[in-house]
Formats: structure tokens, C-alpha cells, sequence
């Protein structure tokens, strides 16, 4: 029996100043610059209500990332103890499907102007989630 095959499909792509996995800081706080993210024409009616001040999640797929490591020392010190991947940030993983929380800065479709992106420029957008309320207001 085969395994079911999955399909993510990008609905756009990261345009940033960070051009290189050494330019990138490892949080979106750690001094992340503003970045663009522009979607493809066939999802703008799914833009409709975001507006400027919304907080997002934005799903990126690490397209450079290496899909076979399973332990990291974590934020890449030689002198911190290995991890599991599962239990750390890191980009490097079997799936490496990125999350960055972000806030719209400004709306000029298809583009979005987005605060505190640490992904890197051409990086594939795969979804775009709203921040409904913190966790510990449930």
C-alpha cells in the first residue's frame, strides 16, 4: 500500500531585503525587517477583510531548508545541548512549514506590507490565518 501523497500549492511568494539564511534573524522580534508578500491573482478575493492593523498568521514553505535533519543544537550554538527538531524553531525539519506571526502595515494589492517578517526574499506563502484571541482569554 502506498503512502496518500498531500499537495500544497504557493499562493504567493516573500519579497525582503533578507536575501541569505545568515541575513535572517531567528524570530520575527529579533529585528526582522518589513517585508512584502504578494499573492497570486487567483486568491485576492480571499484578502477581502484584512486590513491594515490586523495580526496574522502567515504559513511559509522553507523551500531552503534541509528536510532530513531530525536533531538541531538550538539557534544553531555549538555549545547548547542537541534537540529534537519538534522541539525547537527550527527551519531545518522533515516538513518546514513556517509560521510568522505579523501585522499589515499597508494593503496595495496583490501586495501586503507586512512588520517583522524574518522569511527569506522568493520564500512560497502557502496560507494566511487571522490571530482570533490569545490563548489564555479562551
Amino acid at each position: 500500500m502506498s503512502e496518500p501523497r498531500y499537495e500544497l500549492r504557493p499562493i504567493g511568494r516573500v519579497e525582503s531585503s533578507l536575501k541569505e539564511r545568515s541575513d535572517a534573524p531567528n524570530q520575527g522580534d529579533e529585528g526582522a525587517p518589513e517585508a512584502w508578500i504578494v499573492f497570486d491573482a487567483a486568491v485576492l478575493p480571499g484578502l477581502r477583510e484584512l486590513e491594515p492593523g490586523t495580526e496574522v498568521l502567515l504559513f511559509t514553505w522553507f523551500d531552503r531548508a534541509s528536510r532530513d535533519v531530525l536533531r538541531v543544537r538550538p539557534r544553531g550554538d555549538p555549545s547548547r545541548p542537541e534537540r529534537g527538531v519538534f522541539g525547537t524553531r527550527s527551519p531545518d525539519r522533515p516538513n518546514p512549514i513556517g509560521i510568522h506571526r505579523v501585522r499589515v502595515l499597508e494593503i496595495d494589492l496583490p501586495r501586503l506590507r507586512v512588520a517583522q517578517l524574518e522569511a527569506l526574499d522568493g520564500t512560497p506563502i502557502v496560507d494566511v490565518k487571522p490571530i482570533l484571541e490569545p490563548l489564555g482569554e479562551r
